[in-house]
């Protein structure tokens, strides 16, 4: 997908798709990373409702205290949270949560956390440490997560090279995407999905 056409489907308004009576499975999901990494994005491009998001304009009251650096053009930041919802199937529902990616915004992140079956940890490969506090928090929660490389170009490293970067455990699932893509977008959170079954499965023949 190119970047025109891509960007024009995650700006595109979603249909209005009513919540089946036959969903009973809610998941409440969380996508978190840096600022400026997509988070906001990601959530546009899959929802299949128009997605609330508190997104404000940046003003010059943020100079110095908003890091903005590999993040060029971008006007506008998430202050609060955004809000989506994808079915899966008949029965499962996806809420999506996107989590403040400023600093002195983190502290909603805890609470955001409330309730939350796993997360999404998005990544710009160009500023690999602005995931350092995503993943810590969610080690601190022990929440399951999974890290989807959104890629801006093409990428200068391999996934596993990217793992040993941020020293992450193999067991932690690594996809790339692109944020701008519904496609790319729902196959993140399946491999989410797939990843905490595989961990429900697990649990249940450990006992």
């Amino acid at each position: 997908m190119d970047s025109t056409t891509s960007e024009l489907a995650a700006s595109a308004p979603a249909v209005r798709t009513p919540l089946a009576s036959t969903a009973s499975d809610g998941l409440k999901i969380a996508i978190v990373g840096g600022f400026g990494v997509g988070k906001t994005t990601m959530v546009r491009s899959v929802s299949e409702i128009r997605p609330l998001n508190t997104e404000e304009t940046m003003t010059r009251a943020g100079v110095g205290i908003d890091d903005a650096r590999g993040a060029d053009g971008k006007t506008t930041t998430t202050v609060a949270f955004d809000f989506g919802r994808i079915s899966l199937n008949d029965e499962m529902v996806l809420y999506l949560f996107g989590a403040p990616g400023q600093e002195r915004f983190w502290f909603l992140w805890d609470r955001l956390f409330s309730g939350t079956l796993g997360a999404v940890v998005l990544v710009d490969p160009r500023r690999l440490e602005d995931s350092w506090y995503a993943i810590d928090r969610l080690e601190h929660h022990g929440m399951p997560f999974v890290l989807a490389r959104n890629n801006f170009g093409p990428p200068e490293h391999t996934l596993e090279e990217v793992r040993d970067a941020l020293s992450l455990p193999p067991e932690i699932p690594m996809v790339d995407c692109d944020a701008r893509s519904r496609e790319s977008s729902k196959a993140v959170l399946i491999a989410l999905v797939n990843h905490l079954y595989t961990l429900s499965f697990a649990r249940e023949h450990a006992l």
